[in-house]
């Protein structure tokens, strides 16, 4: 409910700044100078900008409309700026300065933020416990919202995972949304064999997303094949169920928070030996006191993005549809980390975070 409210939110406010910035186009001097006195040359230059975004928007409507909020929001603020300049110094320019100014920060601003969303960084967690993980520490990678198909194919997704291998790690776990509706067939079949290619000491572990089953219809496979497709390459899917890997520690993986049958975190916990590290895989940061009250050592989570772009982070904390966007907390012995992931759902810009893998060594104390 949250996600559609703030989506027609979203539409609405694109859709007025779209109005606007059309209203702007006659002031820039060489569109003035071109116009003169004509009413057909003025209409027709305020429709040109919204013709574009509708020629853009058929072809990628997301980011069209991210990218006409940001042109709207800086034209508003560095018009602001102008007005408050010109009532200081009490000269008027008779350029559009406002709205020169206002793509230049635009171009750069969005720059940035593609950067951010195509470019992989690896963030390090050390942890300690007092629980015996063995004469050695322990290594877990872990990715999260890979959405294949949105800032990398399946070959960009298997070069990412040569990068991980890389680290060396002991597990590789995926917590969720490793595909998406618009990811293609063939990139799905060839981010299940990177999985099944890299190496590892005791394998790649999964739970699913809110994205992995398909909102809509049309997509290149269904569900099972892709559960097939990830076990054919070795990849444990772990549903509601724990896994206890070399009788060192547990990997613990849930059904997503949208799956309202999904087990209880007292009911996977029940049974398992509690002297033994257990690190739990949970899409979507939402079940912290639960988590926590069943004293699990370690839950990764995803699904925010890190924020993905200014204010959405700060939207979802204040609303409750997430319980944290980035980063490590600790709550009474359990360390909860949200990872930003390594990709995007549809956005392909990230200007309040960056694109990262996690990796969390883990030594006793």
């Amino acid at each position: 409910m949250f996600f559609l409210i703030f989506a027609g939110i979203f539409l609405l406010v694109a859709v007025v700044l779209l109005g606007y910035v059309a209203t702007r186009v006659n002031k820039f001097y060489i569109v003035k100078k071109w116009v003169g006195e004509s009413k057909g040359k003025r209409r027709f230059c305020m429709l040109l900008p919204i013709l574009v975004v509708f020629i853009f928007g058929y072809l990628d409507f997301v980011n069209t409309v991210i990218v006409v909020l940001h042109l709207g929001i800086f034209c508003l603020f560095f018009e602001l700026v102008q007005k408050v300049v010109q009532k200081v110094t009490g000269k008027e320019s008779g350029y559009y300065v406002a709205g020169i100014v206002a793509i230049m920060s635009l171009a750069v601003y969005l720059t940035i933020g593609w950067y951010n969303a195509h470019h992989v960084w690896e963030t390090h967690y050390q942890m300690v416990t007092s629980k015996d993980i063995g004469d050695k520490p322990c290594r877990i990678v872990g990715i999260a919202d890979s959405h294949v198909g949105t800032t990398f194919d399946g070959e960009g997704f298997a070069k990412h995972m040569q990068e991980i291998e890389k680290t060396n790690p002991d597990v590789l776990v995926v917590a969720g949304d490793f595909v998406d509706d618009s990811t293609t067939k063939a990139d799905m079949i060839r981010s299940c064999e990177a999985l099944g290619e890299i190496k590892t000491t005791y394998g790649v572990y999964l739970c699913w997303g809110n994205h992995d089953e398909g909102y809509f219809d049309g997509r290149e496979f269904d569900f099972d094949e892709l559960k097939a497709e990830l076990q054919k390459n070795r990849v444990e899917i772990l549903e509601d169920e724990a896994k206890l890997i070399d009788n060192r520690f547990y990997i613990i993986g849930r059904e997503d928070y949208s799956y309202r049958e999904r087990k209880s975190m007292e009911e996977l916990t029940k049974g398992l030996d509690t002297s033994k590290y257990m690190f739990v895989l949970d899409h979507q940061p939402h079940d912290f006191l639960a988590e926590a009250k069943a004293g699990v050592d370690m839950v990764l989570c995803g699904h925010t993005h890190g924020g993905q772009m200014f204010p959405i982070g700060i939207t979802g904390e204040l609303s409750g549809a997430n319980e944290k966007t980035y980063g490590l907390e600790t709550r009474k012995d359990t360390n909860f980390i949200v990872t930003s992931g390594i990709s995007d759902w549809a956005i392909k810009f990230k200007t309040a975070t960056f694109s990262e893998y996690v990796v969390i060594d883990i030594t006793k104390e």
